[in-house]
């Protein structure tokens, strides 16, 4: 049985691991393997996921006994509006079609709901076949944006966002 735990420092490697793991298959037709390893090693380093551990995302991994299947981080990034983010949200290929990614993303509504948040935003790449998932799980495309993100890469993706 998939369950779901909360992830702490040590467990950054994992979160790496999935990450190495799921990118490939993802983006490689979309953004090709060189603005793959750069954004792997700009959002994935242990530094930036210790950082971002430390400013208060929350990580959940979905496993099975000792094999971790997936992971999903979210912050809040507005708490006037009370506005959560979904920082990330991968599941090995091995194991789409088994219900982990709907397993994260239910428990982030969960718990952001009892945070009391009025809206769950995201980015997603446009030609990423994540953006369907979303849409049936009740999310709408809020925007398009163009985000630079550094040695001449983009990042072309919808915000789409679920409201509460």
């Amino acid at each position: 049985m998939i369950t779901l735990r909360k992830a702490k420092e040590q467990d950054i490697e994992i979160i790496r691991d999935i990450a190495a793991a799921t990118w490939p298959s993802t983006y490689l037709e979309i953004i090709g393997q060189h603005q793959i390893d750069y954004m792997l090693e700009k959002m994935y380093s242990k530094g930036e996921l210790l950082k971002q551990l430390m400013e208060g995302h929350i990580f959940l991994i979905a496993e099975d006994n000792e094999t971790q299947y997936g992971f999903a981080g979210y912050s809040i990034i507005d708490l006037e509006e009370k506005i959560y983010k979904l920082h990330k949200l991968y599941v090995l290929p091995s194991a789409h079609g088994k219900g982990v990614g709907k397993l994260l993303i239910n428990e982030i509504f969960n718990q952001a709901k009892e945070a009391g948040a009025s809206a769950l935003q995201l980015n997603v790449n446009k030609y990423n076949n994540a953006k369907d998932f979303y849409l049936k799980g009740g999310f709408t495309i809020k925007e398009s944006v163009k985000i630079d993100i550094g040695e001449g890469f983009l990042m072309d993706d919808y915000v789409m966002e679920y409201k509460f």
